[in-house]
């Protein structure tokens, strides 16, 4: 059954708020701890419904998984080109991430993997990840589209490419590493816009070479194939995409100041916040440091009066998952935020364009889709709220309307919270202990 809730204004935002492990990284880090020859140990693992979607998959490959604790892993590896052929469907729920990226891991093994997911997951197209892959001599058979169920069977002998990205996806770009681990020679990924960089960060801490040059036709990133990874232990930062959640809200309402300590801050990750400080929002970043080769630091969030700015397209890769949340701090900012070449917001858990400019307009907010640019018209003297939000299984989307409930002149609602979970277990709870006022809610009443 759905499970509504309501999000009225809230009280100053204080205290230190711990946010949930970065996704991309936990997904990456199951995934290479399988590949690698030895005891792998993840601490700080996000132990969302995405992620432990990935780690039942990683069983059913023949790897060994086992909980110590609370965001705490033990991973013992199969080798590159030692995963088994799973005895059944693999079922990646709502993991976008996690269903591209295992199929590039299976794509290294001459197995047969039949993939699904939830209803969200099987509207979305994967034939972006099937086309490389078929070049590599994968043999990939799906519904129509390139829509899940579908089959990855790979060959005897994986053949080594020279792929450049037609769109910018650091999902794509992982695929075909992971699935040039198992191919002989060079694998090389040709990105003419810069797509964050975990995968490579972390194939090099896992032993892999990997070498990145900037050349006139993008930045060329080159895997030397069939390494013998070995496990090292990897530290998860916060994910700086659950982060912007609580960021945004502690901007918003009056009197706040949120400490998120532990935020992955990689350059390819950090969009949003560049973003919001040109706004002009009061976030300080201290305790700077690095962990498993990812750069990490403390944020300071305090109550802020935004200003509108156009956001360039060529930031969006930085930025992707973060757009809605951004929406939501544009419609409480003085004057008008253009946000431009919004088009792979079309095909993530929902068409998130379509739906942050629907949400907003039902809000009371101005709102303008022209192509793939958004623009939302601040109402600086307060958002009036009152509306209920179809989420349609998209956590973003209903964690940003949540926080615009926040500042809202009226609640906010939102037709069913189950989605949250993906990546943000505990998020109503976790807000409402730093002073929001989120609950559940009988709908019609």
């Amino acid at each position: 059954m759905p499970q509504p809730l309501i999000s009225s204004r809230a009280r100053p935002l204080t205290g230190t708020l711990r946010v949930p492990g970065d996704k991309s990284i936990s997904h990456r880090s199951l995934i290479l701890g399988g590949l690698a020859i030895g005891e792998t140990r993840i601490d700080g693992l996000l132990e969302g419904e995405d992620i432990l979607a990935t780690a039942a998959a990683m069983r059913a490959f023949g790897a060994k998984l086992e909980r110590l604790g609370p965001g705490e892993w033990r991973v013992v590896g199969r080798g590159v080109g030692g995963l088994e052929e799973p005895a059944d469907v693999i079922d990646c729920g709502n993991a976008g991430t996690g269903i591209r990226l295992l199929m590039g891991a299976a794509a290294g093994q001459p197995i047969a993997t039949f993939f699904t997911g939830d209803g969200s997951l099987r509207r979305r197209p994967m034939g972006r990840v099937a086309a490389p892959l078929a070049q590599m001599g994968v043999q990939i058979v799906s519904r129509e589209g390139g829509r899940p169920p579908l089959a990855v069977i790979g060959p005897e002998t994986l053949m080594p490419i020279a792929y450049t990205l037609p769109v910018a996806s650091a999902q794509v770009k992982s695929a075909i590493l992971l699935a040039g681990l198992a191919a002989p020679g060079e694998t090389t990924v040709i990105e003419p816009k810069w797509t964050r960089d975990h995968t490579e960060t972390m194939l090099r801490h896992f032993g892999a070479e990997v070498r990145v040059q900037d050349l006139e036709d993008g930045r060329h990133i080159t895997l030397v194939g069939q390494p013998d990874l070995s496990a090292r232990p990897v530290i998860v930062p916060a994910d700086p995409s659950s982060a912007a959640f609580p960021a945004v809200a502690a901007l918003l309402v009056e009197g706040s100041e949120l400490t998120l300590p532990g935020i992955g801050i990689n350059p390819l990750r950090f969009g949003l916040f560049q973003t919001l400080l040109e706004m002009g929002a009061d976030i300080e970043l201290t305790n700077t440091r690095t962990e498993a080769g990812e750069p990490v630091a403390d944020l300071v969030v305090r109550h802020s009066r935004l200003k509108g700015i156009e956001v360039p397209a060529e930031r969006a890769p930085s930025m992707i998952d973060e757009y809605p949340i951004l929406a939501v701090a544009a419609a409480h900012a003085e004057g008008t935020t253009v946000m431009r070449g919004l088009e792979e917001l079309r095909v993530k858990e929902s068409d998130r364009l379509t739906a942050t400019a629907k949400g907003l307009a039902s809000c009371g907010v101005r709102v303008d889709v022209t192509g793939d640019d958004l623009t939302v018209y601040g109402a600086a003297n307060g958002v009036p709220g009152d509306a209920t939000i179809p989420v349609d299984l998209d956590h973003r989307i209903a964690m940003a309307f949540l926080v615009l409930g926040m500042a809202a002149e009226s609640a906010i609602a939102i037709d069913d919270e189950a989605a949250i979970a993906t990546s943000f277990p505990g998020f109503k709870e976790l807000m409402n202990h730093a002073g929001a006022a989120i609950a559940a809610w009988a709908a019609g009443g």
